[in-house]
């Protein structure tokens, strides 16, 4: 008589770990063998309203493997480097206060784990090709095939016969992870493929600035190269010239970060410690009120209207050999204008008018430049991640000035054509030289 067959018993099974448990468990396993991409809580919940979402990464620092958890509020950015097994608690407590999802992004896949209203706890899974290469996040625009229509979906590069892009910056550098730009495998994170193309860009104008004003380098001695960045932020870019400055100098260097906000200074300073960074500072300040010193290299971007105007004083009276911003917000001289008759028509639309008073600030700001002896470029930079503004104005000190009067007279006749009364730069230089008048009238 044949016998029926006796199922497997529920203690014969393999136990099946509880959602939880099983996506960390994947979460050490991809953290083991190097395929974590990158770990994001989403849908926030709980007592803190402000906690938009909570970005994690792997991070090397000084030979320990870490995660990188980068807290976004709705008003400033909060970054924590902690041991992984402290960080996957940190992640696990949110998870469970704060948090419904968290979302486990890997080369080959992503796990998803959900909580719902009433605490149950369940994962989805779904497959996808690996993260795109550094080639291809360098170029967004490039049409690529999606393995889906998440933001995180990465895309896959299209075969190239094309020679490699020269870059200026080494995506193999520890900053760039530190920052959250590049991933632990060095590869260019998909989000921030815009801000690494303009990384690349700046380090690209400052090595050209550089080449014209040889003399810098050899001029220095002992003494290093400082350089002063106004309006530092996360600092992106104060990394990112540190790095280019200390690989392509052969001398001590010194670069300043300097930043409204204290948090911001905080994270540059905590980060920089933490590389192990020598000769990088971050420090709270305003380009206003920020005390003259020596400067090198003064770089501002982004300061707000008549914010330039100071930073570009300041890089004249500090003597900086290299003076380069990206101007914002031109405020100062728009309700000042006085259109021409004949381009009433054209100036009626406001769009217009402020492209107007946007090429006539920084055409002014030129003007001023070269009459204080330097050679001067306004030209579009690139396209910014947080911003349309576009416009970079670099001034290069001359070897040779030229005749600061006739480019002074060029300044007084435009802003008497379009009724100006006041361009806050040359009201601080005119401060200046009427500061200095009487000491040279008593030389003799």
């Amino acid at each position: 008589m044949p016998t029926t067959p006796i199922p497997p018993t529920a203690a014969a099974r393999p136990p099946v770990a509880e959602p939880r448990a099983q996506f960390f468990d994947e979460a050490r396993a991809a953290l083991a063998d190097h395929r974590l991409v990158k770990m994001v809580l989403a849908g926030p919940r709980g007592p803190r309203p402000d906690l938009q979402r909570v970005l994690v990464r792997p991070l090397t620092l000084k030979g320990r493997a870490c995660l990188s958890l980068t807290y976004n509020h709705r008003t400033k950015d909060v970054t924590k480097n902690l041991p992984v097994e402290e960080g996957l608690a940190t992640v696990a407590e949110l998870i469970d206060s704060a948090f419904d999802n968290l979302h486990l992004l890997t080369a080959d896949g992503e796990l998803q784990l959900a909580i719902s209203r009433k605490g149950k706890a369940t994962l989805r899974r779904s497959r996808k090709p690996a993260a795109p290469t550094v080639a291809a996040a360098e170029n967004p625009e490039q049409p690529t095939a999606l393995a889906n229509d998440g933001p995180d979906a990465p895309a896959a590069a299209p075969p190239s016969h094309d020679r490699e892009k020269h870059r200026y910056v080494d995506p193999q550098q520890p900053f760039l992870v530190a920052l959250g730009v590049t991933d632990a495998q060095h590869r260019v994170v998909p989000a921030m493929a815009r801000k690494w193309k303009q990384i690349n860009k700046f380090i690209e104008v400052l090595a050209h600035a550089l080449a014209s004003a040889p003399s810098l380098a050899q001029a220095q001695g002992e003494q290093p190269l400082q350089v002063l960045d106004f309006g530092a932020g996360k600092g992106y870019l104060t990394f990112a010239v540190h790095d280019h400055l200390r690989r392509t100098l052969h001398s001590p260097v010194r670069v300043t970060g300097v930043d409204l906000k204290d948090d911001m200074v905080a994270l540059g300073n905590a980060t920089a410690q933490q590389l192990g960074l020598d000769g990088l500072v971050f420090e709270l300040g305003d380009v206003r009120s920020y005390a003259a010193r020596p400067v090198d290299i003064m770089i501002a971007l982004h300061a707000c209207d008549i914010a330039t105007d100071h930073a570009m004083h300041m890089g004249i009276r500090s003597g900086a050999r290299i003076i380069m911003c990206s101007p914002c917000c031109h405020k100062q001289l728009r309700p000042q204008l006085r259109s021409p008759t004949l381009l009433l028509p054209l100036l009626r639309h406001g769009i217009h008018l402020g492209q107007e008073a946007e090429m006539l600030t920084d055409g002014l700001r030129a003007l001023l430049l070269e009459a204080e002896g330097y050679d001067t470029q306004v030209f579009e930079f690139t396209s910014l991640e947080h911003t349309q503004k576009n416009k970079m104005i670099l001034a290069v000190k001359r070897e040779h000035p030229k005749a600061a009067e006739p480019l002074r007279e060029q300044v007084r006749a435009l802003k008497d054509y379009y009724g100006v009364r006041e361009q806050c730069l040359e009201t601080l230089l005119a401060a200046d030289r009427a500061e200095a008048a009487p000491q040279s009238g008593t030389a003799g």
